[in-house]
């Protein structure tokens, strides 16, 4: 495919089609997934009435489901295969599959540690954890707290960005009082 074939309902279903019928993973364009958002961005932004707002909200829908099943194709082919051929792989899958190979490595480390007697790792694991910090977004008014970390934090108000241990963080998160904003160097 050339670089910059414009994505339609039915390229969509011929690509999920082909990735289906195929036990290894199928070559597709390396701007793929951000041709696609963009097909979705812009039929979202369509006005209809009617029967057609109906049609485009089916469509949307159907484009979303396809999405959703070639991506999670592809990963488990690569998850479950012996040998991974990343040069088929896209950005977008590659940045999915480093985390699981991150939880694959910290999951030998601990079972390593654990093991092996080697309990001052494992604590230096836990109070690393414990002072990890999160970014959140916050979607109310919350009083000012006293971090895990003995720091005071906030008075916030709905909006306010702020960085806070992530013990609390999960705390506000659960509460609904936060979310988290996914920050990437």
């Amino acid at each position: 495919m050339s670089e910059n074939s414009e994505i339609t309902a039915n390229s969509l279903h011929a690509i999920v089609l082909r990735e289906m019928e195929s036990d290894s993973i199928q070559e597709i364009e390396s701007n793929f997934y951000r041709n696609l958002s963009d097909f979705l961005g812009n039929l979202k932004k369509q006005e209809f009435d009617g029967i057609e707002s109906k049609i485009k909200q089916t469509l949307i829908v159907m484009v979303s489901d396809l999405t959703s099943l070639l991506l999670h194709i592809r990963l488990e082919k690569t998850i479950n295969s012996d040998g991974i051929d990343f040069s088929k792989l896209l950005d977008e899958e590659k940045f999915i599959l480093d985390a699981e190979e991150q939880k694959r490595e910290r999951t030998e480390m601990i079972l390593s540690a654990t093991i092996n007697g080697k309990s001052k790792f494992l604590e230096s694991i836990s109070q690393n954890h414990k002072t990890k910090t999160v970014v959140l977004r916050f979607l109310k008014e919350v009083d000012e707290i006293v971090g895990v970390d003995l720091e005071r934090y906030g008075p916030f108000k709905p909006e306010d960005i702020a960085t806070l241990p992530y013990e609390n963080a999960q705390a506000l998160i659960t509460k609904k009082a936060a979310t988290k904003i996914h920050w990437e160097d």
